[in-house]
């Protein structure tokens, strides 16, 4: 396909309309597992569209999780999860290097704070090599407090897992939909999917832009999947929403801590842990609330208040420091402990559920794993090409930021021109992201691309300067 460039005009044309416009494949969902289908499926000679309700990628889920690169250690041996985090932590870790996508190997260690949880360490260490990773070892209390000197007091142990990684949750996903937007993909925002009526070839999907006709469907629709599903006459799973509160830490916390910080899980769950961000904060989260509203992504009093009296224990003097942010986020559980990945060939469908907090490492290796089923279902995908080169603007702390680097202000000086002084955002990365193939279309939009405005001000000085940019980009 012929590569296009697409500005925010585009992402908001017509539907293809008529029985012949069809697209071959349609993906629902624009989080970061929709968008590395799109940018899979991008790579064959098909027509593809992603389209989602939101007015940008990455909406949902994708843009409030831990932020963690995980290595599948704690899987369940023999799952489709375990499998599929082990090979997509391979395949993220290299596309992230290739693009420049923030990565950090930071290591995570599982702290035990009594005997019981100092008891299952070897069960857990066994766990990891069945799931093929061999390079966790327990450490005593001594290494512990060597290596976390600001531990609360008590910490017994730890299993240590070294290829724990912290990534940029945001610019992932964005890397997914530029790359197939630029191969041809047409993405459809501010598209929700009503009503979906399966005909003998074409899907025809009732959207709040219109209809959209397509040949195969792919849903992966995060906390609305088992909607959709039903709509196509399944009751394979069903999202019970999970609401997880986060603190963010001003980067003066940074100093604190080494490395992810995980509690030893329980039956209720893996629990609250801390960790360092490729963005220089700290992170300390997230609860686990069962919830029935798919929209509750409040922040409450009570699990604020459960954060800090963890983060106490873990690390005291985190709860002195200045909190920078707080979020929430809604995990698509669906009471099983596996992905609920199923194709329906008869009806050229195929469900993509379930997909927890480990989406966004497994996210490439999903992608490729419902290709293949695709192409089992029947659909004649071609003569896969490689796509072009992508490099993405760097929003981590570990590699120099625009404003540092005096090569790219000396050819442009809109890069030394700050614009957001407290997460160090330049004129120059702002006048890129509105300008970008996948540009924002909102304030919090431009922040994911830029981190403008999500400082310990929380926009309050740059508030103005950033509103005054997006309105001289806006046609």
């Amino acid at each position: 396909m012929t590569p296009t460039v697409t500005t925010a005009k585009d992402l908001v044309h017509s539907l293809p309309d008529g029985a012949a416009a069809a697209y071959d494949v349609t993906v629902i969902g624009a989080g970061v597992v929709g968008t590395a289908l799109a940018r899979e499926l991008a790579r064959y000679p098909i027509r593809t569209a992603l389209v989602d309700g939101s007015d940008d990628i990455g909406n949902g889920t994708s843009k409030a999780n831990t932020a963690i690169l995980h290595t599948g250690f704690d899987a369940v041996p023999g799952s489709l999860e375990g499998r599929l985090v082990r090979e997509g932590q391979r395949r993220l870790a290299a596309y992230a290097a290739a693009t420049g996508i923030p990565v950090e190997r930071v290591g995570a260690l599982l702290v035990a704070w009594d005997e019981e949880q100092l008891a299952a360490l070897p069960g857990l260490l066994a766990k990891a090599e069945r799931n093929d990773y061999h390079a966790a070892r327990i450490i005593d209390a001594e290494e512990l407090r060597a290596r976390e000197p600001h531990l609360g007091p008590g910490a017994l142990g730890a299993l240590e897992i070294p290829d724990e990684s912290i990534i940029c949750p945001w610019t992932t996903p964005l890397a997914y939909a530029t790359q197939a937007v630029r191969a041809g993909v047409h993405l459809h925002l501010d598209c929700r999917v009503q009503q979906i009526d399966s005909g003998p070839d074409i899907h025809t999907l009732t959207t709040t832009r219109g209809p959209l006709r397509t040949r195969y469907l792919i849903n992966a629709a995060g906390l609305y999947a088992d909607e959709l599903d039903r709509q196509l006459g399944h009751d394979a799973f069903t999202v019970t929403p999970r609401r997880g509160q986060l603190i963010v830490f001003d980067k003066l916390a940074r100093a604190l801590v080494d490395h992810i910080l995980l509690p030893v899980p329980t039956a209720a769950g893996k629990g609250v842990l801390v960790s360092p961000t490729v963005f220089g904060n700290v992170l300390l989260g997230p609860t686990a609330e069962e919830l029935d509203d798919k929209t509750a992504t409040g922040s409450s009093a009570e699990g604020l208040a459960l954060l800090r009296e963890k983060g106490r224990r873990i690390l005291p003097e985190l709860i002195d420091e200045e909190v920078t942010a707080v979020y929430a986020g809604l995990r698509a559980a669906t009471g099983h402990e596996d992905y609920r990945i199923r194709d329906y060939p008869d009806q050229r469908y195929i469900a993509v559920g379930g997909i927890r907090s480990t989406g966004l490492t497994a996210s490439m290796a999903i992608a490729a794993y419902v290709t293949e089923l695709l192409a089992a279902t029947g659909l004649a995908l071609g003569t896969p090409a490689e796509l072009e080169p992508l490099t993405m603007p760097n929003l981590g702390e570990a590699s120099p930021r625009p404003y540092r680097r005096a090569d790219l202000i000396a050819r442009d000086p809109a890069y030394g021109a700050l614009v957001c002084h407290c997460e160090g955002v330049s004129a120059g990365e702002i006048r890129d992201a509105l300008a970008s193939t996948v540009p924002p279309r909102s304030k919090d939009g431009l922040r994911r691309r830029t981190r403008a405005g999500g400082g310990r001000c929380q926009g309050f000085y740059c508030g103005a300067a950033v509103r005054a940019l997006i309105e001289e980009a806006t046609p």
